[in-house]
């Protein structure tokens, strides 16, 4: 029996899809409506027959931990709204002893996820295969809430691997990825500071290389042709603007 989650904000435009894409899988399907949320989101959920939950935001980590204990089953699967269950996913996941109890059970799976940009898959740069652990058994996951940002569960257990992928609609355009990774910088500055991180003058130089560096080369984002480049240099940029707040926060704190 398994429990569908998703986290959503002001995601009328994509969530009806999500949730079509895990109803085969779903005994339960969760949507924890931010109540920052001024858009339909709630009235969608709802149309395609979720539980829908009002939740004040408090951080992403603490949404998906209210979400554990909202659902009602043994396994829970958190998919966000801009992503899909591919039909080879589905089928996979409906194949898992998810019933079965013992101590050799995996207490979750990571799952494989392609990224599109502009509708195109990409193949490096950290975006592939850019595994995600959110098929979670509800007793032993537990997401620290002192993270921030890109948040993952802690297991009281052996995680598995499956082969199937979730696809996942990441940018379709540049005003969200400028949006999207301005807002993940700063998160990222935030909780490295709380975990007693301090940055130095020479970071606004070293880290953008470096992050520029992995992406496009260790990372193979050459693989990906122009826009490979474009994003490594963007992913540099971001790192300078995460290391620049870092300095500001110890300075003013």
């Amino acid at each position: 029996m398994l429990s569908v989650a998703i986290i959503a904000r002001d995601e009328e435009d994509h969530l009806a899809d999500a949730l079509r894409s895990a109803a085969s899988v779903a005994n339960e399907q969760v949507v924890l409506v931010d109540t920052r949320t001024i858009d339909r989101t709630a009235d969608v959920a709802r149309s395609c027959g979720a539980t829908v939950v009002h939740e004040p935001f408090r951080s992403h980590a603490a949404q998906r931990n209210r979400a554990l204990q909202l659902c009602h089953h043994r396994w829970v699967l958190f998919l966000d709204a801009d992503e899909r269950l591919t039909p080879e996913l589905a089928a996979e996941i409906g194949q898992l002893p998810l019933d079965r109890s013992g101590d050799n059970q995996p207490a979750g799976y990571w799952i494989p996820r392609y990224n599109l940009y502009w509708g195109r898959r990409l193949k490096g740069g950290g975006w592939y295969p850019d595994r995600q652990l959110r098929l979670l058994r509800r007793d032993t996951a537990h997401f620290d809430e002192s993270r921030l940002i890109h948040e993952y569960a802690d297991l009281a257990g052996p995680a598995g691997y499956l082969d199937a992928h979730l696809l996942h609609i990441n940018i379709e355009a540049l005003a969200e990825l400028r949006h999207k990774q301005y807002a993940y910088a700063l998160k990222e500055a935030e909780t490295l500071y709380a975990q007693g991180t301090r940055a130095r003058p020479r970071n606004l130089l070293l880290q953008p290389l470096r992050e520029i560096k992995r992406r496009f080369w260790t990372w193979r984002g050459y693989r990906d042709g122009g826009l490979g480049l474009f994003l490594a240099l963007t992913m540099g940029y971001y790192e300078f603007v995460k290391y620049l707040h870092l300095l500001k926060l110890a300075r003013n704190g």
